[in-house]
């Protein structure tokens, strides 16, 4: 875990985030908090599943120095109000900015000068009373939080953006929360990126069909953010498909090739689009049904073929490869569903505090937890596959739970890997190259 500390003080998150809660303290403190914000993001990282966690870290003094204990990460916790939340979230993206520069940016040429941005909602179950926890429409009991995340392909994983932890019965397409993300998640993108901007890339909004509301297309609209969201197959749609010639059908395709079995057709002219921005358009896709799918009527062609829809305002000439290429980028969306998974691994599976506020300033602390592996696979590991495209749960087996011993030699102190772990030359090459990224 020493490399996502040194990285967690090379961009900065310790530094900024001490300046963000610094008028939170009275008199001159023994652990900065930006410190013990990263300790327990690194322990986060590392598997903690709660504030206990940190012990990880202050069990091995001779490799970590003095890290705080698990009442001063509490206290910490509870410093974090409506307000510092804010300057926290500030904190993090003047982070992100600084990893951005040393290396860890979007390669903008790879996906046509597009940031690709997932907005996801998913439930964590609380297993006891805790504020704000609240029957779900899942009738589970818990919290449902609001995700966006940063597609990032090339270490088949993603940045954590941004997210609103809400009350369980929170709406899945709650129009004001997905405003309310969409302006935490371009605040949280570095400022030569945000829309606007002379020479920032374009950002495309991806959703289900939660986020598929006219208000929150024409506020992505007002935000200058293109939208691609899923909506809901409807027997005119249905209409639509059976009365296609088969030959207007285009094949859809993949990364690497076709893609057997699947179609794609755009119907804009088909449907009556006014109540959209203007410029939306409705492609329509119908593909073989995989062995055991359970078809409904509403959304079955009569050749038995599964039809979906999805809405984008991205004009015509833009995505190579058409309707097929705008079809493909819109089904990547379900890369989110992966990122979701994770985060059940980096803190958020279960919630671990009482106060809502509390669990409100360990979500973002968790969210951090997500960008220091993402950053660390980004700047480190882009060239070892097996590292970089690994799950939190892999990496933490391969990367930070390496045997090692520290060494003295001629006056000075060395942390020396097990040189029998297969991973350890990729380990010390990436902490080389984290290093050498920032100077």
């Amino acid at each position: 875990m020493s490399m996502l500390r040194e990285l967690a003080e090379f961009v900065g998150l310790t530094r900024f985030v001490t300046q963000a809660l610094a008028d939170t303290y009275r008199g001159p403190w023994l652990h900065s908090p930006g410190q013990v914000f990263a300790d327990q993001a690194c322990a986060i990282a590392d598997g903690a599943t709660s504030t206990s966690g940190i012990a990880v870290l202050r069990d091995r003094p001779q490799l970590h120095g003095a890290v705080a204990s698990q009442p001063t990460v509490w206290r910490l916790v509870d410093r974090i109000d409506e307000q510092h939340l804010g300057l926290v979230r500030q904190a993090r993206a003047k982070a992100r900015e600084r990893a951005w520069q040393a290396g860890a940016a979007p390669d903008l040429e790879a996906t046509g000068g597009y940031l690709h941005i997932d907005f996801d909602a998913t439930i964590t179950i609380a297993h006891s009373e805790k504020s704000g926890a609240a029957p779900t429409w899942k009738k589970s009991f818990g919290f449902h939080p609001l995700h966006s995340y940063l597609d990032r392909p090339e270490i088949s994983g993603g940045e954590s953006l941004a997210g609103i932890l809400r009350p369980g019965n929170a709406g899945s397409n709650t129009i004001a929360d997905h405003k309310t993300l969409l302006d935490l998640t371009l605040e949280a993108l570095p400022e030569s990126y945000r829309p606007g901007v002379d020479g920032a890339p374009e950002i495309l909004i991806r959703a289900d069909a939660a986020g598929a509301t006219y208000d929150f297309a024409a506020y992505c609209r007002q935000k200058h953010c293109e939208f691609s969201f899923s909506t809901e197959s409807t027997p005119t749609y249905v209409g639509i498909a059976d009365a296609v010639d088969e030959q207007l059908w285009a094949t859809a395709i993949e990364d690497d090739g076709i893609r057997d079995g699947a179609m794609v057709f755009e119907a804009t002219h088909c449907v009556d689009l006014s109540k959209w921005p203007q410029g939306t358009r409705l492609i329509l896709r119908k593909e073989r049904p995989h062995p055991g799918a359970q078809l409904q009527l509403h959304n079955t062609t009569s050749d038995g073929m599964r039809l979906t829809a999805f809405i984008t305002d991205t004009p015509a000439r833009v995505v190579p490869h058409q309707i097929q290429g705008l079809e493909l980028r819109h089904r990547q969306h379900a890369h989110v569903e992966a990122r979701i998974k994770d985060s059940g691994h980096l803190g958020l599976g279960n919630l671990p505090l009482d106060a809502f506020c509390h669990n409100q300033a360990w979500f973002e602390i968790a969210l951090a937890a997500a960008d220091l592996i993402s950053w660390a696979k980004l700047l480190g590991f882009k060239d070892h596959p097996g590292i970089a495209k690994a799950t939190p749960e892999t990496f933490r087996y391969k990367v930070l739970h390496v045997a090692g011993k520290i060494v003295s030699t001629a006056r000075q102190l060395y942390l020396k890997l097990d040189s029998s772990w297969t991973p350890s030359p990729a380990i010390e090459k990436g902490w080389t190259r984290i290093r050498t990224a920032f100077g």
